[in-house]
Parts: C-alpha cells; sequence; structure tokens
C-alpha cells in the first residue's frame, strides 16, 4: 500500500510539473493550447494516441465550457484519476490566476495588448498550432470523404461564426460519419482509455451541474450577499459558453460593466492583462474577481467560472469509452474527428493566424520558428523565449 501510494504521489507531481510548465509558456488562446498539448502529452510523452486525443478534444468542443481546460483536466484523469485532473487543472491555470490578480492590484492602467513580446508570442502559437495541425491530419483525414468534412467544417466555422457554431459542426459531422462508416469493416481499434472514475460519481457531478445552474439564481434572488451574487454570475458564464474564452468576455462584461461592479476602462485594461498571459482565457475572472474584491474574489471567480467545467468533465467521461466502442458510434466518431481537424483549420486562421501574420516580417519570422520547431527539433519552451525576444526586436524596426 505504501509502495502504491508513493508512486501515485509520484505521477501527481509528474502531472504538476509537466502541466505548470505548460501553464507558464501556452501563449495563443485554446486552439494554441491543444496543440502544446498536443506537443507535450501525445508527441513527446505518449500518454495518449493520437485517436483517442481526438476523441477527448471533440468531447471537450461538444461540451460547454474551456475546451482546452478540460482537455488538460481529461488527460490528467486518465494518468491518475481524480486527483491527477485536479492537479493538472492547478498546474496549467494557477500561474495565471496569480498573474492577472497581481495585474488587478498594480498594472490596470499599462497598456500591454501591443507589446512586442506578446506580438512575437502569438508567432510562436501560430507555429505550434500549424504544427499540431499537420499531425491530426495526416491521422484524422486520411481519404477524401473525411477531407471534405474537415473543409466543410473549415467554411461553416469561419463564415457562421455565432456561439453554437462549432458543436453545430460536430453534431453535423457525427452524422455525416454514422452515414458514411456506419458499416465500414475497417475501423481501427482505440486504444481503450482509462476513466478510474464510477458511474455513480459521474452521476453526481452531471446533477450537481445542472442542480447548481437552477439553484444558484434562486438563491442570488433571496439573499444580498454579494459573494453569492459573484458566484452565480461566474458560474452561469462558465456553464452556457461554447468556443472557448473568447466567448465568455461579452458574458462576463454584460454580468458586471452594467452593473457598475467594474468600469469598462478596467475591464478593457484587464483584457489586455490577459492577453499578456499564458494558460486560459477564462483567468480573466480572476482578474474581475480581484478588482471588486480582493485577492479572495480572484480565487472565489476562479473556483465559480471553471466548476462547471469540472462537473462536465468528471460526469462524461465515465461513459466515453462505451459510447467509442459501439461500432455506429465509431463511424460518428471518424466524422467527427474530420470536423475537429477543420475547426482547428479555422481557428488557426481566424483568430491566431489574422492576429498574428500581420507582415512579411511576421511570416518570416514563423517560418524560421517552424523549421525550429519541425525540423530542428528544438523542445517549445525555446521557441517560446525565441518567440518573444523575436516579437520585440521586429517591433523595433
Amino acid at each position: 500500500m505504501e509502495k502504491h501510494n508513493e508512486n501515485k504521489l509520484i505521477l501527481l507531481l509528474e502531472i504538476l510539473i509537466v502541466s505548470t510548465r505548460l501553464g507558464l509558456s501556452s501563449f495563443g488562446g485554446p486552439t494554441a493550447h491543444l496543440g502544446y498539448f498536443h506537443d507535450e502529452y501525445i508527441r513527446r510523452r505518449k500518454w495518449l494516441d493520437e485517436k483517442a486525443y481526438a476523441d477527448l478534444v471533440a468531447l471537450c468542443q461538444f461540451l460547454p465550457g474551456p475546451a482546452s481546460s478540460q482537455v488538460g483536466i481529461g488527460i490528467g484523469v486518465i494518468r491518475a484519476g481524480v486527483l491527477g485532473g485536479i492537479v493538472s487543472f492547478i498546474g496549467f491555470t494557477l500561474p495565471s490566476v496569480i498573474a492577472l490578480i497581481v495585474f488587478a492590484a498594480i498594472l490596470n492602467h499599462i497598456e500591454f495588448s501591443k507589446a512586442g513580446w506578446i506580438h512575437g508570442l502569438k508567432i510562436v502559437a501560430v507555429v505550434v498550432v500549424t504544427n499540431a495541425i499537420l499531425g491530426m491530419a495526416k491521422n484524422l483525414t486520411p481519404d477524401v470523404s473525411r477531407k471534405t468534412i474537415a473543409l466543410i467544417a473549415v467554411v461553416l466555422s469561419l463564415l457562421w461564426q455565432t456561439t453554437f457554431t462549432q458543436i453545430a459542426i460536430i453534431l453535423l459531422a457525427g452524422i455525416i460519419g454514422f452515414a458514411l462508416y456506419r458499416n465500414h469493416n475497417k475501423l481501427e481499434e482505440h486504444i481503450e482509455m482509462n476513466f478510474p472514475i464510477s458511474h455513480r460519481f459521474a452521476a453526481i457531478c452531471l446533477a450537481l451541474f445542472f442542480g447548481l445552474l437552477i439553484l444558484l439564481p434562486i438563491l442570488r434572488g433571496i439573499t444580498d450577499y454579494s459573494w453569492v451574487a459573484m458566484f452565480d454570475s461566474f458560474y452561469r458564464s462558465g456553464s452556457l459558453v461554447f468556443g472557448g474564452g473568447h466567448v465568455v468576455l461579452p458574458l462576463l462584461e454584460r454580468e458586471f460593466v452594467p452593473t457598475g461592479s467594474l468600469n469598462e476602462e478596467q475591464f478593457l485594461a484587464g483584457y489586455g492583462a490577459a492577453q499578456a498571459v499564458p494558460g486560459p482565457l477564462f483567468t480573466f475572472a480572476a482578474y474581475i474577481g480581484a478588482v471588486i474584491n480582493g485577492w479572495q474574489g480572484g480565487l472565489l471567480a476562479t473556483v465559480a467560472i471553471f466548476l462547471p467545467a469540472f462537473l462536465l468533465i468528471f460526469g462524461a467521461l465515465p461513459f466515453w469509452n462505451t459510447i467509442r466502442r459501439n461500432p455506429t458510434i465509431k463511424g460518428a466518431l471518424m466524422g467527427i474527428n474530420a470536423a475537429v481537424v477543420g475547426i482547428l483549420i479555422a481557428a488557426l486562421y481566424h483568430p491566431i493566424w489574422t492576429s498574428s501574420i500581420l507582415t512579411a516580417f511576421d511570416f518570416a519570422f514563423a517560418a524560421i520558428l517552424f523549421s525550429m520547431l519541425v525540423f530542428w527539433k528544438l523542445p517549445p519552451w525555446v521557441i517560446v523565449v525565441i518567440g518573444a525576444v523575436g516579437g520585440y526586436l521586429i517591433s523595433l524596426l
């Protein structure tokens, strides 16, 4: 038993170290995070196979909440159970939470969004995402039908930009995949994903998710506690968002700016700060909470906005293997995985490419960084450092 506990502790420590390193270096938003995860967890450490990772990404894209954070939690769960998911989340999220609480305290009025080193990190995000998409496309869109599904996903993602676009694309791709591949006799077997979570625990998490969504607004209406109102606002924002952190920003603005909790200038200053730090954009909630109620408010806001992500991923994962083993569902997943590639390609173009590659210098620098990462096999953290320095130097030209 002591040996088992020691091994579990070592495993959790490994997850914490790796996820913290990602939390300190993963710039560029949710799509870039999936690229960093793919490079670290799949290519380098081989904690999952390509298709298992794609299936997990598809599940998290299907669920509301911060998809990249949920993928990180899911990988932690697969590696070391519920504690592994929590540790993975803490490592990936805590650096940006601390940074944004500090920003809220002392740096509200400094403009960061146009700093040269940040622009360099955006170019790094282009490189990382491009590399991840090339690897995923090779494995997940091997035939013309799946390439066509990916193309449809690209077109719809770019031309029909609504809150529910991604989930609609995934549903459509699942239907097409079901129609095309339900009798496909060459469906590859997936490596079984280990989810050490009981079905009972999963059902409790799902019940708690919906229960809080209903109960918190009622509790807010019958009490005068500002902390309850804050928790409700952040919890609902985290529960009802599809498409990543950028989608939650207008929701948070509607929740807090009209009520006078913070003014428009403070909100925009915090948005600039959120762009300047690595990790999930949902940690913008930590800044808002800290502006309203100090560091305690920042921590409460962080817990509230990410709690739905935990409840949903813990609730969905134990049923995922059963779904994936079903031949009919496996056909649908082939279509969904192809659509995920298309969604990532669209996100690579907008907002990552359009906000990063603005000049010939930017493109040339991206080509150099891509060669360093893919051909010269330099580690991602080296690419991040070179990207930041290079972005600053380009800004001086």
